[in-house]
């Protein structure tokens, strides 16, 4: 029966206890040092249920306890042959397979005509003014990343730099369409508000 796949966060730990064992507190702070939580949702608590779930499913083991002064105890896991195998396995199907996600902002889109078109005009604006924020952010990354980490390290910054810069370049389209009318079915959007402001009220 196949592993139920749903956490990335399962293949972050599992990828990094490839290169040596650890304890969860240093697979977290392994994982914030190359920024991995920008592109995989990371936080403590779940780290610790991750590495227990992979543990029973005898992905990882473990390998020793250790104490230091009156420190809680921490135990390091390693990374098992099925491990290993399931790492792989995981991988591959990621990197080949396109899969269908559910964005908040095509949720959005695709209910967009409630909205009245300057309304939606306007909000799609201000996405397009957040997304350039974050190319900039990006872009000021991979500067101070220049020559001191190499460019596979951070291939999921630049893949997400390309996502915004497509999607402001299509937004500017669809504003500019909206705005000058031009936009398929536009008339149509319109007569819709129009008909809800010329309702009457309910009891009227």
């Amino acid at each position: 029966m196949a592993r139920k796949r749903s956490n990335p966060l399962a293949l972050a730990v599992l990828a990094t206890l490839l290169e040596h064992p650890m304890h969860p507190y240093e697979l977290a702070t392994t994982l914030r040092s190359r920024r991995k939580e920008d592109s995989i949702r990371l936080n403590y608590g779940s780290l610790y249920s991750v590495v227990q779930s992979m543990e029973r499913a005898g992905l990882i083991e473990a390998q020793e306890t250790t104490r230091a002064g009156r420190r809680p105890e921490r135990t390091v896991y390693a990374i098992t042959d099925a491990g290993r195998l399931e790492v792989v396995d995981w991988l591959s199907m990621l990197l080949s397979t396109p899969t269908k996600e559910y964005t908040n902002f095509e949720a959005g889109l695709s209910l967009m005509p409630v909205m009245s078109p300057d309304d939606a005009a306007a909000l799609l604006e201000e996405r397009v003014v957040r997304l350039t924020e974050l190319l900039r952010t990006l872009d000021t990354f991979e500067e101070m990343a220049a020559g001191r980490i190499g460019r596979i390290h951070m291939i999921e910054a630049e893949y997400k730099a390309v996502l915004y810069r497509a999607e402001r370049d299509w937004l500017t389209t669809l504003i500019a369409e909206i705005r000058k009318g031009t936009l398929d079915g536009l008339s149509d959007w319109r007569g819709y508000h129009t008909d809800l402001s010329e309702d009457p009220a309910p009891g009227s």
